[in-house]
Formats: structure tokens, C-alpha cells, sequence
């Protein structure tokens, strides 16, 4: 009874140790899978502003995900727009509030500085 209690021990003792492997493994690769979407603060899918020519801690002034145009509100000066979007998306600076009368294309996974005095709007496009 004694070679059989034991032998249950180690079997329940290794399937616990697997386990919990396999459970630090997942969770390593979640992390990871989470940090490679988000860059300089910049969520997978998405346009961001910074507040200057720089990645500025990190930390965007907006962030944009739906395609379309979105207000920009009081930006003058040196900007950084990043296009984090997927599938090819591009995105354009626009000089009126309603996403007309846009400049260039910006391409998926690009950054560019700009001066925003001029620009109201910023419109992604499929």
C-alpha cells in the first residue's frame, strides 16, 4: 500500500509542477504578446498624437481607433502622429474640423512630425 500511496504522491506531484509551468508559460506569452501591440504608448489599430516631436514619455495626446475624421483641439507647434493601424490603414492630417482638405498619406507603422498650427482634424482611412 505504501509503494502505491507513493507513487500516487509523485504522479499528483508532477502533474502539479506541469501545471504550473504551463501556466507561467502562458502567462509569459500573453505579457509579451501585449507589450509587442502597444508601441510608445500607441495601442495596436490605432493613430496617436504626442503632445510634441517626440514620443513624449509615451504618452499620446489622442489616440484614434475608427476610421473617418476626429477633432484635434488646440495643437500648435511640432507634433508626432503615429499610424499603429493594421491592414494597411493610412491616415491624413486635415486642415478643417470636418476631415476635408487633407495633406499626404501616412502609412501603417509610420511616424512623422508635422507643425498642427494649421491642421483641426486628423482622418483615418481605410
Amino acid at each position: 500500500m505504501r509503494k502505491v500511496r507513493n507513487a500516487i504522491t509523485r504522479t499528483v506531484a508532477a502533474a502539479a509542477v506541469f501545471a504550473a509551468g504551463s501556466v507561467l508559460t502562458l502567462g509569459g506569452s500573453a505579457a509579451a504578446a501585449g507589450a509587442a501591440a502597444t508601441i510608445h504608448g500607441c495601442p495596436s489599430g490605432a493613430v496617436c498624437l504626442y503632445p510634441n516631436g517626440s514620443w513624449a514619455n509615451d504618452k499620446p495626446t489622442y489616440i484614434f481607433y475608427s476610421y473617418g475624421a476626429h477633432k484635434i483641439y488646440n495643437q500648435y507647434g511640432i507634433k508626432r502622429i503615429y499610424n499603429h493601424q493594421t491592414g494597411g490603414a493610412t491616415a491624413r492630417n486635415c486642415y478643417d474640423a470636418a476631415g476635408n482638405n487633407c495633406g499626404g498619406y501616412q502609412k501603417a507603422n509610420t511616424y512623422a512630425d508635422y507643425d498642427y498650427t494649421p491642421y483641426n482634424s486628423i482622418r483615418l482611412v481605410k
